[in-house]
Parts: structure tokens; C-alpha cells; sequence
């Protein structure tokens, strides 16, 4: 079976949380809009679909004639399809928490360069993200990563506490690639206060699983995503 992934071209966004699972668990998959001939209108028009069961947004995962939308719902699909979770129900909900502790955090990093609206560009909303940039580096990213600190120290290394990774560990390592992308001073700042999380990003940046998606044009670049540099947003 191949899966068809949907999400916007040119842009690792919150579809790269996706691909990281999919790519580590050597799943077969079409990147659809990435395709020769593709892009975003045949993204509009396959969204837009009459379905059963629509999607509101990507990214979304067609699974022969079932389709599933949210990032976190994807991967508790794909988590316990493909062995990227614990089997157990509790182990299942406690990486699917964690996923979705994630997705808050990745929602906040955006809303910096983006506080009044998604439909703005930054710069007609640049004095807002100045003030919002100032709370997020100094409230937030420390709540955050305390929290998933916290989580990991009595896990010894990964987050189910065994000895293989499942798909909140990939997405963790995400996360803290978007951060240092987007805030490198207030991480380089900071990071060293959060050896567990540093190890883990540094253990998934190494997973043999990965080295060739790594290493090849199907990983996107930070850009115009979830994640952006902007100079004056950054600070220790």
C-alpha cells in the first residue's frame, strides 16, 4: 500500500511531521502536490473533493478510500499501524499527549510572525509580533521545554521509556530543528538547560532510518512555514 500525503508544496510546515514518520518507518508514500505537473491547484481540487469525510485543511493522509486529516490524528494512525507507538492503550494516549503538546508549541511559534492573522503579511503586523516574540522567548519556549525536560528524564532517553523511538520522538526533534531555526539566539541561550531534549534531537538528527531522507531533496529547508527567521523576533 502507498499512502498519498497532501500538503502545501515548498514548505516543510506541519507536514513534515508527517513525512519524518513516514520516512523513518520506510512506508511507501506519494508526496502528491510535489510531484512533476502538480501543485497547489491540485491540492485545492483534491481537497475540495465530494467526500464521505472531508478534510478542513492539509496536511491529510488518503488511505485507500478513508481519509485523515490532523496532524496528530494522522500520526495515531500511522503509530499504530506501522509500530511507531506503544501497543498498549496507555502508551498510545501518553505519545498522542505528547503529540499534541507539540502541536500547541508549533501553533505559538507561528503566531509570533503571525499574531492577528494567517491572511496578514508579517510586515502589516510587525509591531504585534514584536511584542509577541518578547513573551514567547521568555515565557513560553522555557515552559515548553521544561515540560518536555521533564517527560524525558525518567524515560531514559526516548519518550516510551523503551529502547526504539516512536513518532512524538521524531516530531520532538522537529520541533527543537524549527526553534533553533527560527530563535537560534534565545536556543543557544537556553538549550544547554535541557540535556535530555538536546540528546534526543541529536539522537533522531542520527537515526540510520533517516540519513538518506536527510540527505536528499525530499527533506524541505525552513522557509515560509511554521517556522521563520526574522532577525528583530530573536533574542536571548
Amino acid at each position: 500500500m502507498t499512502y498519498e500525503l497532501w500538503y502545501w508544496n515548498g514548505i516543510p510546515g506541519r507536514g513534515e511531521f508527517v513525512r519524518l514518520a513516514l520516512e523513518a518507518a520506510k512506508t511507501p508514500y506519494r508526496d502528491c502536490t510535489r510531484e512533476p505537473g502538480a501543485g497547489q491547484e491540485r491540492l485545492l481540487e483534491d481537497m475540495n473533493r465530494v467526500r464521505e469525510y472531508p478534510p478542513f485543511a492539509p496536511p491529510y493522509l488518503v488511505v485507500d478510500r478513508m481519509v485523515i486529516s490532523q496532524t496528530a490524528n494522522i500520526l495515531l494512525f500511522l503509530g499504530e499501524k506501522h509500530s511507531l507507538a506503544p501497543a498498549d492503550t496507555a502508551g498510545r494516549l501518553w505519545v498522542n499527549q505528547i503529540q499534541l503538546t507539540i502541536a500547541d508549541m508549533v501553533v505559538e511559534a507561528h503566531d509570533v510572525h503571525h499574531p492577528i492573522a494567517s491572511s496578514l503579511h508579517y510586515e502589516e503586523q510587525k509591531a504585534e509580533s514584536l511584542r509577541r516574540a518578547q513573551v514567547f522567548r521568555e515565557t513560553r519556549i522555557p515552559k515548553f521545554l521544561h515540560y518536555f525536560e521533564r517527560v524525558l528524564i525518567p524515560h531514559e532517553g526516548w519518550l516510551t521509556a523503551g529502547t526504539h523511538w516512536s513518532y512524538a520522538d521524531l516530531s520532538l526533534f522537529q520541533l527543537v530543528d524549527g526553534l533553533l531555526h527560527a530563535f537560534p539566539k534565545r536556543m543557544a541561550a537556553v538549550i544547554s538547560d535541557y540535556p535530555c531534549l538536546s540528546g534526543l534531537h541529536k539522537r533522531v538528527g542520527a537515526l540510520p532510518e533517516l540519513q538518506d531522507y536527510f540527505a536528499s531533496p525530499r527533506r524541505l529547508p525552513f522557509g515560509d512555514g511554521m517556522f521563520r527567521y526574522y532577525p528583530e523576533l530573536d533574542g536571548e
